[in-house]
């Protein structure tokens, strides 16, 4: 039976009519006169040299209900930062721009990090952290999306349908999961979602034992998704980690703070490839392997706030566990692709289960051997408790930065 029938720990939206794309945006036009909203898209520079961002540019700029773009430019010299400027110069919507890498913002990282404030690391959580703060500093939208900027498949119907039921008065929900099939090139994507997440968390309830927070990350499409919505209040309070784990640490965290009925997750697409990750087999600092270390560390994490007692000595039977559970759901998959005429390459299903039970053991090494690791990076209402004017200090930076003061 179809889970549109049955009851589920968050609430999910399928895509069944395929309403006209007019339509939707017609409504969220009129929401916005309630709801203001805005988005977020966190990249690096490389990417507006990919074939992905420009083509995304070229579809937000026909979206009538966004107030504000808040774009986060990480791995940027000035000469580039300048190119960012006039890339983006199309967008009819306010937007702003987040020069990471420029001397402004770096000197509020510096000054954050006398704190211990600061994001501990580069990467897409703290990118995506800034981007939060400078939101909030603007206070120009209630409800914010975020999405990727390497979405080869992008269409402004995915966000549409991703900010529709945060955005729309008459629903409860605060925050926006987006899922879709991972298929694309007559294949089946999505490598990390499939073949770890998936057996790791069924592994964790054999293992660890069931839990509220495993049965509802179980109970998300896609939980590694880079679409999501929320109300803009929810930024004040996300404790994000800064590597891999965002995702994941996003969805835990509303999990703390928030009722599962206000979260809901929706189908935002027929279609959908971005820039795929190389396995990177022998560099664990790099592609899948990284990837997959941070995302299990996350999870490992999470348990341990929960009270869990998670051991060096059970990583062993973990890895035994996820490794037979992940065995039997390739033997789902691929008789899914053959139902469906797809190609199936087992040897590299199987090989890519062996790389990530590895990352489970590596993972457990990390979390057992530092202790003392900040994982999350601090939320803005303990940023704003330490320094209460730094948000404006932010929005005034980004400005500067904007105005062309560089």
């Amino acid at each position: 039976m179809s889970d549109f029938y049955q009851d589920g720990v968050i609430t999910n939206f399928h895509n069944l009519t395929k309403r006209k794309l007019e339509e939707l945006e017609y409504d969220l036009q009129v929401f916005s006169g309630r709801r203001s909203m805005g988005l977020i898209l966190p990249s690096l520079f490389s990417e507006l040299e990919g074939p992905a961002l420009s083509k995304i540019v070229d579809e937000l700029t026909k979206v009538p209900y966004l107030e504000e773009i808040v774009i986060g430019l990480d791995r940027a010299d000035r000469d580039q930062f300048l190119f960012a400027r006039e890339f983006f110069s199309r967008l009819p919507q306010r937007h702003r721009i987040l020069w990471n890498d420029g001397p402004r913002l770096t000197a509020l990282d510096e000054e954050l990090k006398k704190e211990n404030l600061s994001p501990m690391e580069p990467g897409k959580g703290r990118n995506v952290w800034f981007c939060a703060g400078y939101t909030l500093a603007s206070r120009r939208t209630t409800v914010v999306g975020l999405h990727d900027c390497d979405i080869v498949t992008y269409n402004r119907e995915m966000l549409a349908r991703l900010m529709y039921p945060v955005a729309n008065p008459n629903f409860h929900y605060d925050f926006c999961k987006g899922y879709y099939a991972r298929v694309a090139d007559g294949k089946f994507n999505g490598r990390v979602g499939r073949l770890l997440v998936f057996p790791l968390l069924k592994s964790l309830q054999i293992v660890y034992g069931n839990s509220d927070f495993l049965e509802y990350l179980r109970s998300f499409r896609y939980p590694l998704s880079g679409e999501f919505a929320m109300r803009t209040q929810v930024l004040n309070d996300l404790r994000i980690p800064s590597d891999w784990g965002l995702e994941i640490g996003v969805l835990s965290e509303l999990h703390r703070n928030t009722a599962t009925k206000r979260i809901c997750q929706v189908d935002i697409a027929d279609n959908y490839d971005h820039k795929h990750q190389p396995m990177s087999e022998d560099d664990a600092s790099n592609g899948l392997q990284r990837m997959s270390i941070d995302i299990t560390k996350a999870l490992y994490r999470k348990l341990a706030i929960l009270g869990v007692n998670i051991t060096s000595e059970s990583f062993r039977i973990l890895k035994a566990t996820y490794y037979r559970n992940a065995l039997d759901m390739i033997d789902g998959f691929e008789h899914d692709a053959r139902m469906n005429g797809l190609k199936f390459d087992r040897h590299s299903e199987e090989s890519a289960v062996e790389l990530f039970s590895g990352a489970i053991m590596e993972a457990g090494s990390a979390f057992v051997d530092t202790p003392s690791e900040k994982p999350f990076i601090p939320s803005w209402s303990r940023v704003q408790s330490a320094f209460p004017d730094m948000l404006e200090r932010l929005h005034d930076a980004v400005e500067e930065d904007n105005k062309g003061n560089v």
